[in-house]
């Protein structure tokens, strides 16, 4: 019990400090909340042109979404796989735990909570060298089956530095299927 604590403690932690550190690099931090004055009705009475605030409004809108799905993705791709993996690691101990499943599905329940644990190991470690070995913001690497894919936050990758994170990945993972993708630098 105390290790699905621990998990949840440990998620919500994670998504506490995510989301405190994106309301902190906002560039609009002074429109967190909407608050209703009563003043919508005469603001949309007084207004001469509503198609065209309205189309205004949903550009801006699309173009506050990019810059968040920009500047947050590898930070919500890296959540989304650690949830996975917790949720699978918290199935498989409950496998282990049961009294009802066999010794082969508790042994084959191990033998799955140990690939994905040295799977999370192996990203971290790719995840070091490859920030370590040039000046990106960013690195995310998550192995999924027989892949691998690797996302850059940089402003541009040149093929040889493509190459050099292939190679750091092969010789971490293998011989194995490896995605590069560059993700647009913040400017």
């Amino acid at each position: 019990m105390l290790k699905k604590q621990t998990v949840w403690l440990l998620t919500m932690l994670s998504l506490m400090i995510v989301l405190s550190v994106y309301y902190m690099i906002s560039p609009d931090n002074d429109d967190l909340a909407y608050i209703d004055n009563g003043q919508t009705d005469t603001e949309e009475t007084a207004s001469t042109e509503p198609q065209g605030t309205d189309e205004n409004a949903e550009d801006a809108e699309v173009d506050e979404m990019t810059n968040i799905g920009g500047d947050e993705l590898l930070a919500s791709i890296r959540m989304e796989v650690e949830d996975e993996r917790s949720m699978s690691k918290s199935r498989l101990e409950s496998i282990v735990a049961s009294g009802e499943a066999s010794a082969e599905e508790k042994d084959e329940a191990l033998k799955e909570i140990d690939e994905l644990e040295e799977a999370s190991k192996k990203e971290k470690i790719l995840e070091d060298s490859i920030l370590s070995s040039a000046e990106y913001q960013d690195v995310l690497v998550r192995s999924e089956d027989e892949k691998v894919h690797v996302h850059v936050k940089a402003e541009e990758l040149s093929e040889t530095e493509a190459n050099n994170i292939m190679r750091m990945v092969y010789d971490e993972f293998g011989d194995i299927t490896v995605d590069v993708v560059i993700q647009p630098a913040d400017s």
